[in-house]
């Protein structure tokens, strides 16, 4: 039997093929890109979904090697998984199909207790995206079908097809300390605690940018940063020579959310100016038209700072109440989409 890439026959499916219940999507006014990975991007997705509905296109981060995606990543030469599916559920449309399908996709096996087993803390979405990826022998051909199947509004793409990994260096808050390199995304992500990140990679340097995900930026009205983890999910985009080209050279309008809390475990002690000041920094051809915050994100005694950063990148802030009521750390949908409409109907 053939353990080689098969070629299904017959034209993608569509949302109705696999779902009849599933509602006809609203018609879409904008093109939207959305760039990010893991719970940021699923924000940014769940409201864009509401005001650009299939015209809508989320580049992930293909680079994380922790949890699931890390443990298959170790096993098998492919794509982390994680962020991808993610942002698959966040585009499942609000049926009773696209919520289960959403809740599956999300699962986690549990062994029973006393019992380490092979399938513990991995996703079922991971296994089905990577199951498609054997199947078909392209990642994004593989996406699709999992959108089909989920019945998501708008499209996911990897930001390469080239698996990627991520370098910086640490220099602790000690005085006269000599920085440290790390060498995972993983630990990256929780790098910020221990002192200043800087010099940020993505290895292979010169590893390709995925075409679809480059001409999605071309195409578009709206680029969208942020939220997410500014150095390893939002700043990866502008390390890709291919994609960062793109992004500058676009004729879209480009716009950044900021974080509800500007200190984690990557950016600990790092102000909202600070966060605009690192795209600028690897980016600096980067021009942002807009800036979205809410206004408890950033203290009095920081706007004038945040102001000028901002103003250097080209960006009009637009302050608004995003933050859910019952989770202040979280993005309220339907407020964050009314700040996005706002923002792209100016």
């Amino acid at each position: 039997m053939s353990t080689g890439p098969i070629s299904f026959t017959g034209p993608l499916p569509t949302v109705t093929s696999f779902a009849e219940a599933a509602r006809a999507p609203a018609q879409p006014t904008l093109r939207v890109t959305a760039l990010g990975g893991g719970h940021g991007l699923k924000a940014t997705l769940s409201a864009l979904r509401v005001i650009a509905a299939e015209h809508l296109t989320a580049i992930c981060t293909v680079a994380d090697d922790g949890g699931s995606s890390g443990r298959i990543r170790q096993d098998m030469d492919v794509l982390p998984p994680g962020d991808l599916r993610m942002a698959l559920t966040a585009l499942c449309d609000d049926t009773d199909w696209g919520r289960t399908w959403a809740e599956v996709m999300q699962h986690r096996f549990r062994s029973k207790d006393g019992v380490a087993g092979h399938l513990d803390n991995h996703a079922v979405g991971n296994l089905l995206i990577v199951a498609l990826w054997e199947l078909l022998g392209d990642p994004v051909d593989g996406l699709r079908w999992a959108g089909a199947l989920l019945g998501a509004r708008g499209q996911v793409l990897p930001m390469s097809r080239t698996p990627l990994t991520m370098s910086g260096l640490v220099t602790p808050d000690e005085p006269g300390a000599e920085p440290v390199r790390i060498d995972s995304q993983a630990e990256l992500a929780r790098a910020g605690r221990g002192g200043k990140l800087t010099d940020v990679r993505l290895h292979p340097a010169d590893a390709e940018a995925c075409v679809e995900a480059v001409n999605a930026i071309e195409l578009s009205d709206w680029v969208v940063f942020g939220p997410g983890s500014w150095y390893t999910s939002v700043l990866p985009h502008l390390l890709l020579e291919d994609l960062r080209t793109a992004l500058q050279e676009t004729e879209a309008r480009r716009c950044v959310v900021m974080n509800l809390k500007p200190d984690t475990d990557e950016t600990w002690g790092m102000s909202a100016a600070d966060h605009l000041e690192v795209l600028a920094h690897y980016a600096p051809g980067l021009n942002i038209d807009a800036v979205i915050a809410d206004p408890r994100s950033v203290g009095e005694e920081e706007r004038e700072a945040f102001a000028a950063s901002a103003e250097r990148l080209g960006a009009e802030i637009t302050w608004a109440k995003v933050r859910r009521h019952d989770r202040s750390d979280i993005h309220d949908t339907l407020r964050l989409a009314i700040a996005f409409n706002e923002v792209f109907h100016r």
